[in-house]
C-alpha cells in the first residue's frame, strides 16, 4: 500500500522562490486513494511550488500511463497521459476550494496533493477510449458485430406501417 504522507505538504515549512517535488505513482497509489475508475498506471509528477510570502503557485507536471477499459472491447489498454496544470494556494481562514484557488487554514497550514493529482490525471483521459485499429480483443470484436448485425436485421423486419406507407410514396416519385 501506497503512504501518502509524502502528498502532504507542509506550507509553512517551503522557503520563499521554488521549491521542487517529485512524486512517482504507481498502481499502489490509485489503491491508496480509492480512486473510482483507475486502478493502475505508472506515472511521474514534477511539482514546482512557488512561494511569494503567503502566496504559493503550484504547477504540475504530470507523464506517464494508466490503464483503462477499452469502450469496444472491454479489455484494459494503456493511456498514455501528460498534462501541465496549475493551482494557486493561500492562506486563510478555513480551508476552501474553487476552480484554480485553493485556501489552506493558516493554523494547519498543510496541503494534501494526492487527490487533486489524481483528477489532473483522470481529466486527461479522453471521454472515448478505444484500442488502436485491429488492437482489440477479436473474439469480443466478432461478437459485438454479430450481435449489431443480428439486431439490426430485426429491426428491419417490423418497420412501423407509417414509414413503410412513406417509403411507397418515395418509390412512386422515382418511378
Amino acid at each position: 500500500m501506497c503512504d501518502l504522507e509524502p502528498f502532504k505538504i507542509d506550507l509553512k515549512a517551503l522557503r520563499e522562490g521554488e521549491n521542487l517535488l517529485r512524486f512517482a505513482l504507481d498502481d499502489s497509489f490509485f489503491e491508496a486513494i480509492e480512486a473510482p475508475e483507475i486502478h493502475q498506471g505508472k506515472l511521474r509528477v514534477d511539482l514546482s511550488v512557488r512561494r511569494v510570502a503567503s502566496s504559493f503557485e503550484l504547477d504540475f507536471h504530470i507523464e506517464g500511463y494508466v490503464h483503462i477499459p477499452c469502450d469496444k472491447c472491454l479489455d484494459d489498454m494503456e493511456q498514455p497521459i501528460l498534462t501541465d496544470n496549475r493551482l494557486v494556494v493561500k492562506f486563510g481562514e478555513e480551508t476552501t476550494e474553487d476552480d484554480e484557488l485553493v485556501v489552506v487554514s493558516e493554523d494547519e497550514g498543510v496541503l494534501d496533493v494526492s487527490w487533486f493529482i489524481y483528477e489532473f490525471i483522470s481529466l486527461n483521459i479522453p471521454i472515448k477510449h478505444v484500442h488502436a485499429p485491429g488492437n482489440c480483443n477479436p473474439a469480443m470484436v466478432k461478437m459485438l458485430e454479430e450481435y449489431t448485425a443480428t439486431r439490426s436485421s430485426e429491426e428491419e423486419e417490423t418497420v412501423d406501417p407509417r414509414w413503410e406507407a412513406l417509403r411507397k410514396l418515395k418509390n412512386k416519385e422515382k418511378e
